[in-house]
C-alpha cells in the first residue's frame, strides 16, 4: 500500500501541465477554422462565390494552411512555456519564503536537524574527498595513466621488489613497450645527508635518480634543468636538484642558488635545479617522510654489484598498452635471467603506477566510504521520521491552505521545499566541516598514506555535496511529503484531524524507518566491533623485541672516520661508551636498521648445502654490535649473544632467528653451524622471530 501511495503520488507531483502539445494543436485548429468561416461569409455577403470567397480567404494566412497552423502552434506553445516557467519560478519563490517562515517558527527543530545534516554530510564529503585524491584523481605527473611500476618478483622486502642495474639496462634496449624506463635508488636513508650552511649542520634525505627520471614523470624544473649525461656518470660531478621546500625553508627562496656549492656530507655539491612546489616525491613514493634533494645515480658496472638497488619505473609508448606490457615482460624476464645466471634472479611484473601507489589502501577506503554512506541513511531515515511526527501537527495548516485553493501536488511541494532547504543549510556548514577536516587530515604527519598533503575539497566534492544535500533532502522529505491524504481539508476541519486508514499508514512508516535505523546501525556496531577486535589482536601481536623504555638516537660518522676500519671501530667503541655511562641506561647497542623499518634481504645458506635458484633462502640482515638484542630484549633461545670479543680480526660469527634455524637446520641445533651471507660464518646464537616489516606480517627469516 505504502509503495503504490508513492508511486500515485511522484506521478502526480511531477504530472505534465494541463495544456499539453496536442490542447495546443486543437485549440490552433478551431481558432483557424473559424476565422476561415468568418473570413468566408464575409466575402459571400460582398458578392463573391463561395468557392472564390474561401480562395480569398485561404490567401490571407499565408502559402498553405499546413504552414499556418505550424507556426501559430509553435507560437502558442512557446507562449504556454514561458508562462509555464515564470508561474513556476513565482510558485518557488512563494514555496521558499514560506518554508522559511515556517523553519523560524519552529527554530529547535531546524537548528536540530541542520546539525545533523551538516555532520553528515561534512563526513561524507571528507571521506570523498580523500578516496577521490587516493583512487580517482591522476597521480600528478604528465600522462600518468601510461606510467607503470615495474617489479622484479614479489618478495615484501626492498632486495625482492628491485633490480640490478645491467638487468634494468637489458631491459630498457630490448623492450618494444616502453616509451623509457628510469629508476631511483631505493636504499636511500632518511637524514642521511649532512647540509653544512652558515656554521650550523641540517639533516637531509637525499635520493639518487637516473638521468631521466624527472623528464619521465613529465616534472620539469621550477628554476635550472634536468641532469646531464656526464653527471650521471660514475665519477661525475657532484651536482643536485633540491626540492621547493628545502629551497624555500633553506634558502630563503634564493633564486641565485642555481650554480652556486653547498656543503653535503663536507663535499661540495653544485645546485643545477629547483624543482616546482607540486612535485613530493615523498607523497607518491615514500608516505610519511620528506625528501629534500635528488643527485645523479650512475649506471655503471660499479654499481651493478651493488645488487638489487633500482625501483623501476616506465611510460608506454603512445597506443600500447598493459597487457601487451605484461606479456611482453613474461617473455623477456625469464629470457635476461637465463643469458646471465651470475646476476640476481630477475621476474618483473608491471602494474600501473596509479595502482601501486594507491591499491594497498583501496579496499579500507571503501570500507570507509560504505560506512559513511550508511551513516548518511541513518541521518535520513532519522530526519524523514522527526518529519513525519512534525507533519500530525500541521494537518489544521494543510487543510486551511487546501481551502485556500492549494492542490495536494502544490502541498507536497511545499513540504519537498521545506526539507531541500534544510539539506542546503545543512551542505552549507558542512561544505565548511569538510573543509577544516581536509585539512586536518592533510596535516596527519603520524599516517603515512599516499598524497595525503594534497587532499582537499575541490569542485568535484563542491558537486558532490551539493547532489548528496539535494538527494538527501528528497530522501528524508519525500515520504512525510507523500503523506498528505487526499482529505486533508475535509478530516483536518474535523476534531479526528486524520482518517483512521491514514494513521495507520502513517504509523506503519514510521515503525519501517526505525527499524531501518536499528538495523543500520547494529550493522555499523557489528563492522566496528571486528575492526576494534582485529586492532587489538595486532596489538598483542608478539614482536620479538620490548619497545617499553627503549629509546633510539640516530648517530653518524664523519668521512673522516670512516677513512679506515680502525678509526671506525674506535669512534663506535667510543659511542657505546658514553651511552652506557649515562645514568638511567641499563644496556646499549649499534644497528644500522631497527626493527618496523627499513629493511634488506640477502641470500644466505646452510655451508655445504645445495639449493635451486628459485628456492635460494633470503633473510632480512642487520648489522649490530653487541648489546642491541639485550637493549630490545630480544629472547636468546639457544647460544649467546653478540660480545665484546667479536671483532673483525676474530672468528665471523652471526645469531639468527628461530625460523631460519629451522629453514637451514631442521630438527637440528643451529649452534655451532657455519652458514654462507656475505661470508662464511659461525652461528654462535638463535633468537627469538623479530617482526620486521609490519604488525600483521610473519617475522620471516
Amino acid at each position: 500500500m505504502f509503495s503504490n501511495g508513492i508511486r500515485d503520488g511522484v506521478r502526480r507531483l511531477f504530472k505534465l501541465p494541463s495544456r499539453t502539445r496536442s490542447h495546443v494543436e486543437a485549440d490552433v485548429n478551431q481558432e483557424l477554422e473559424t476565422f476561415l468561416a468568418e473570413r468566408v461569409d464575409y466575402l459571400v455577403a460582398r458578392g463573391m462565390s463561395p468557392s472564390d470567397a474561401r480562395f480569398e480567404a485561404l490567401k490571407r494566412l499565408g502559402p498553405s494552411l499546413a504552414d499556418a497552423s505550424a507556426l501559430l502552434q509553435n507560437s502558442a506553445i512557446t507562449r504556454e512555456r514561458r508562462m509555464r516557467i515564470r508561474d513556476m519560478f513565482d510558485d518557488f519563490k512563494q514555496d521558499l519564503r514560506y518554508a522559511g517562515r515556517t523553519l523560524k517558527r519552529d527554530v529547535r527543530f531546524s537548528v536540530f536537524a541542520i546539525i545533523i545534516i551538516a555532520l553528515g554530510i561534512g563526513a561524507s564529503v571528507t571521506v570523498f574527498s580523500v578516496a577521490n585524491t587516493l583512487l580517482v584523481r591522476p597521480l600528478p605527473f604528465s600522462d600518468a595513466d601510461r606510467l607503470v611500476w615495474i617489479q622484479n618478483g614479489n618478495s615484501d622486502g626492498l632486495s625482492g621488489q628491485t633490480t640490478q642495474v645491467n638487468h634494468m639496462l637489458d631491459l630498457r634496449a630490448q623492450s618494444k613497450s616502453y616509451a623509457d624506463i628510469e629508476a631511483y635508488m631505493a636504499f636511500y636513508g632518511i637524514g642521511d645527508a649532512n647540509l653544512t650552511d652558515k656554521g650550523n649542520s641540517v639533516r637531509l634525505s637525499n635520493v639518487q635518480v637516473t638521468q631521466k627520471f624527472f623528464p619521465l614523470l613529465g616534472v620539469q624544473p621550477f628554476l635550472g634543468r634536468q641532469f646531464t649525461q656526464e653527471e650521471s656518470a660514475q665519477n661525475g660531478p657532484l651536482v643536485a636538484m633540491m626540492s621547493y621546500s628545502l629551497w624555500e625553508r633553506q634558502f630563503a627562496s634564493d633564486k641565485s642558488i642555481i650554480g652556486k656549492s653547498i656543503t653535503v656530507n663536507s663535499q661540495s655539491v653544485m645546485v643545477v635545479g629547483v624543482l616546482p612546489e607540486t612535485f613530493d616525491f615523498g607523497q607518491v613514493f615514500a608516505p610519511g617522510t620528506r625528501i629534500d634533494f635528488f643527485s645523479p645515480f650512475p649506471l655503471s658496472e660499479q654499481t651493478n654489484k651493488w645488487g638489487n638497488t633500482m625501483a623501476m619505473l616506465g611510460r608506454l609508448k603512445s597506443g600500447a598498452t598493459l597487457a601487451g606490457a605484461k606479456a611482453e615482460l613474461a617473455l623477456l624476464g625469464p629470457q635476461i635471467a637465463k643469458a646471465h645466471p651470475e646476476r640476481n634472479g630477475f621476474e618483473p611484473s608491471v602494474v600501473l603506477l596509479q595502482e601501486h601507489v594507491t591499491g594497498g589502501v583501496k579496499g579500507a577506503l571503501i570500507a570507509l566510504s560504505f560506512a559513511v554512506g550508511v551513516v548518511m541513511l541513518i541521518v535520513c531515515a532519522n530526519l524523514s521520521n522527526l518529519l513525519l511526527a512534525r507533519s500530525t501537527t500541521r494537518n489544521k495548516e494543510m487543510a486551511v491552505r487546501a481551502a485556500l485553493g492549494a492542490g495536494r501536488r502544490r502541498l507536497v511541494r511545499q513540504m519537498l521545499t521545506e526539507s531541500m532547504v534544510l539539506a542546503l543549510c545543512g551542505a552549507a556548514i558542512g561544505i565548511v566541516v569538510a573543509i577544516v577536516g581536509t585539512r586536518a587530515i592533510a596535516h596527519m604527519d603520524a599516517v603515512s598514506l599516499p598524497l595525503l598533503a594534497s587532499v582537499r575539497v575541490d569542485v568535484s566534492a563542491l558537486t558532490f555535496a551539493v547532489l548528496l544535500s539535494l538527494g538527501s533532502g528528497i530522501a528524508f522529505g519525500l515520504a512525510p511529503a507523500l503523506q498528505i491524504p487526499e482529505s486533508a481539508m475535509h478530516d483536518a476541519l474535523k476534531v479526528s484531524g486524520r482518517s483512521t486508514t491514514d494513521g495507520k499508514r502513517g504509523a506503519w512508516i514510521r515503525r519501517s524507518l526505525v527499524v531501518s535505523e536499528i538495523a543500520m546501525a547494529c550493522m555499523l556496531l557489528v563492522g566496528s566491533g571486528l575492526l576494534i577486535r582485529s586492532f587489538l589482536k595486532v596489538l598483542e601481536v608478539d614482536l620479538g623485541f620490548k619497545p617499553e623504555m627503549v629509546a633510539s638516537i640516530r648517530v653518524d660518522a664523519d668521512r673522516k672516520t670512516m677513512a679506515s676500519q680502525e678509526l671506525f671501530d674506535a669512534y663506535v667503541n667510543e659511542v657505546l661508551r658514553i651511552a652506557r655511562a649515562l645514568p638511567g641506561v641499563k644496556s646499549a647497542g649499534l644497528s644500522d636498521g631497527l626493527p618496523l623499518g627499513s629493511n634488506r634481504t640477502w641470500g644466505v645458506s646452510a655451508k655445504g648445502v645445495t639449493y635451486k635458484r628459485e628456492e635460494y633462502p633470503q633473510a632480512y640482515v642487520r648489522i649490530a654490535s653487541d648489546g642491541f638484542m639485550a637493549s630490545l630484549q630480544t629472547n636468546l633461545i639457544e647460544g649467546r649473544d653478540f660480545t665484546a670479543q667479536d671483532v673483525p680480526k676474530s672468528e665471523k660469527v652471526v645469531v639468527i632467528n628461530r625460523s631460519l634455524a629451522r629453514l637451514l637446520w631442521p630438527g637440528e641445533s643451529a649452534v655451532g653451524k657455519f652458514a654462507n651471507i656475505d661470508t662464511v660464518r659461525r652461528v654462535v646464537g638463535v633468537v627469538a622471530d623479530v617482526r620486521h616489516l609490519a604488525l600483521e606480517k610473519d617475522a620471516g627469516n
